[in-house]
C-alpha cells in the first residue's frame, strides 16, 4: 500500500531547531560556552540545508510511525521511503512510502470450531530421564591411579605453540577436561585417552579452516600437555539418600511422584498452549484469506529481524549465528516462509474476530499488561504512578495502539476457545488427512504456530 504523508511547516521547524540544539551541544564557538551554542547560530555557522538534511534523517522514522497509525494500518515488513527532495523554508515537507499491510479475512464458522487436545499422560522414562538428570547433577569427580578412558576426566596443563611460536589463548594451568566432550579442537582430547596422572604427551592437531581466530585457521598446532589428575565421575546411587540429598523428600518413591506430578503439569501447560494455538488455526482454515507471495517473503524477512534482535540480546552476533548454522540470511527467511504465511492468515482471522465481536480493551486492561510486561524476579512491582507514566509515553509516542491491539487479539483467543469443542487429537490428525479440494495443490509442511502472545 502507498501513504503520501505532509509534515506541516510548524512541525518540521521544531525538528529542525531540535536538531540545531544537538548540533550546538558539541560546537565551540567565540563567545559562547562550550555546549550553549543557540540553534541560530549554529543554523549560520553549519548551514540550514545540512541541519534539515539530519533533522529530517533523525525525525523521518517517527514521522513514518505517525503516518501508519494515522491511517491505521497493520503493516509487514519494511517500508519503502521515497523522499524526493528538502523543501524550501516555510514549506512543508512531502514523501511517500509503500509497505505490505495485513491482509483481510472474510470469517467463516469461528464459534464452535473443532480442535484437537491431547490427554495428558507422563511416561515412566519421562520420569527416569529426570532422576538421571539429577544423579549427574549430584555426581562427584574422584581422583583414580589408572590410565584415563572416554568420559572420564583429566586435570591438565598445556602450553601450544605454531611454527615454534605461543599463541594466545594456548596456555592453560589445572584445566579440567572431559574426554569426549568435543570442548577443544577434533583430535586433541583423544590422543589423552590412556593417559595416566603424571603423564607428559605431545598433542598435534589442526586448526578448522572456519575456526573464529583467522590467524590460526587451517594451521598445524603442537601442544605440550602434562596430566596432573585422572577422574573418574561417579552418580549416586538411586535410592532414599538421592532423594534426601536432591530435595528433603523421605524417600525415592516420594521423589518419583513429586517428579511426575511436575511434568505433568508442564504437559498440561504445553496441551493448553498447544490446543489454543489448534483453535486460532481451525478459525484461520474456515477463513477466506488471499495472502501474496510477496507479502509472506516481507513477513519472513520481518521474523527473522526479530529473532536477530533476541539472537544479539543473548550475546550473540546474528552473523556468527548464521555461520554455526551454516545458512545464509536468506536461507533462513526463504525456510520460515510456511510459518510467516500461517502467521498471516491468523493475524487477519484474529483481526477479524475481534471487529465481529467489537471487542475492546480498557486502560485498566493495558494497565495490567504493562504491569505484567514490568514484573521481574526479586524487583518491586512497579507503582501505578509509573504505569501512568510508561502509558502517556506509549501514547506519545503512538505505541499504546499496538498494545491495545495485542490484547484484543488475546481476548479473542480466549473467546474462541471458550465456544471451542475440543476433540481427541487422533480424531483431529485423521480429519486433517482426508482429502480434500483445497489439499489437491499439496500440504504444507509442519511449523511453529503462531499466536498474539507468542512474539
Amino acid at each position: 500500500m502507498r501513504v503520501d504523508v505532509e509534515v506541516d511547516t510548524a512541525a518540521l521547524e521544531r525538528e529542525v531547531a531540535s536538531t540545531a540544539g544537538e548540533i550546538g551541544r558539541d560546537m565551540k564557538v567565540p563567545g559562547f560556552r562550550a555546549g550553549k551554542v543557540p540553534p541560530q547560530v549554529v543554523l549560520q555557522q553549519v548551514g540550514r540545508d545540512a541541519v534539515l538534511d539530519q533533522a529530517v534523517r533523525r525525525a523521518l522514522p517517527n514521522w513514518y510511525e505517525e503516518a501508519v497509525t494515522a491511517a491505521g494500518l497493520a503493516t509487514v515488513g519494511s517500508p519503502d521511503v521515497n523522499l524526493t527532495g528538502l523543501p524550501e523554508k516555510g514549506s512543508p515537507l512531502a514523501f511517500s512510502f509503500e509497505v505490505g499491510v495485513r491482509p483481510e479475512a472474510r470469517l467463516g464458522e469461528y464459534r464452535g470450531v473443532e480442535a484437537g487436545r491431547r490427554d495428558p499422560e507422563v511416561a515412566e522414562d519421562d520420569v527416569q530421564a529426570e532422576l538421571d538428570r539429577m544423579r549427574e547433577s549430584l555426581a562427584s569427580l574422584e581422583t583414580v591411579e589408572r590410565p584415563a578412558a572416554d568420559k572420564d576426566f583429566v586435570v591438565v596443563d598445556f602450553t601450544g605453540s605454531v611454527h615454534g611460536e605461543p599463541f594466545q589463548g594456548g596456555e592453560a594451568r589445572g584445566y579440567l577436561l572431559e574426554l569426549g566432550s568435543g570442548r577443544l579442537i577434533p583430535g586433541f582430547e583423544e590422543q589423552l585417552t590412556g593417559a595416566s596422572g603424571g603423564d607428559e604427551r605431545e598433542v598435534r592437531v589442526t586448526f578448522p579452516e572456519d575456526y573464529e581466530a583467522d590467524y590460526l585457521a587451517g594451521e598445524e598446532a603442537l601442544f605440550a600437555v602434562e596430566v596432573k589428575e585422572v577422574k573418574e565421575k561417579r552418580l549416586p546411587e538411586l535410592d532414599d539418600e538421592l532423594a534426601v540429598e536432591a530435595g528433603g523428600y523421605e524417600s525415592l518413591d516420594e521423589l518419583r511422584e513429586e517428579i511426575r506430578a511436575q511434568l505433568r503439569t508442564a504437559q498440561e501447560a504445553e496441551i493448553e498452549r498447544d490446543y489454543r494455538e489448534a483453535v486460532v488455526d481451525a478459525v484461520a482454515g474456515q477463513a477466506k484469506i488471499e495472502v501474496p507471495q510477496d507479502l509472506v517473503h516481507e513477513k519472513a524477512h520481518e521474523m527473522w529481524q526479530m529473532t536477530a534482535r533476541r539472537i544479539s540480546a543473548q550475546g550473540l552476533d546474528p552473523q556468527q549465528y548464521l555461520q554455526m548454522t551454516g545458512k545464509t540470511e536468506e536461507d533462513l527467511v526463504t525456510e520460515s516462509e510456511p510459518e510467516a504465511e500461517r502467521a498471516l492468515r491468523r493475524e487477519a482471522a484474529l483481526a477479524a474476530v475481534v471487529e465481529a465481536e467489537e471487542i475492546e480493551v480498557t486502560d485498566d486492561e493495558i494497565m495490567d499488561a504493562l504491569r505484567e510486561a514490568a514484573a521481574q524476579p526479586g524487583t518491586p512491582a512497579p507503582s501505578d504512578k509509573a504505569l501512568q507514566r510508561s502509558l502517556k509515553k506509549a501514547r506519545a509516542q503512538g505505541t499504546d495502539e499496538a498494545l491495545r491491539e495485542d490484547i484484543a487479539m488475546r481476548k479473542a483467543v480466549d473467546l474462541l476457545v471458550e465456544h471451542a469443542k475440543p476433540i481427541a487429537a487422533t480424531q483431529a490428525e485423521a480429519r486433517d488427512e482426508l482429502w480434500t479440494p483445497e489439499s489437491e495443490a499439496g500440504s504444507e509442511p509442519d511449523a511453529e504456530l503462531w499466536t498474539p502472545d507468542s512474539d
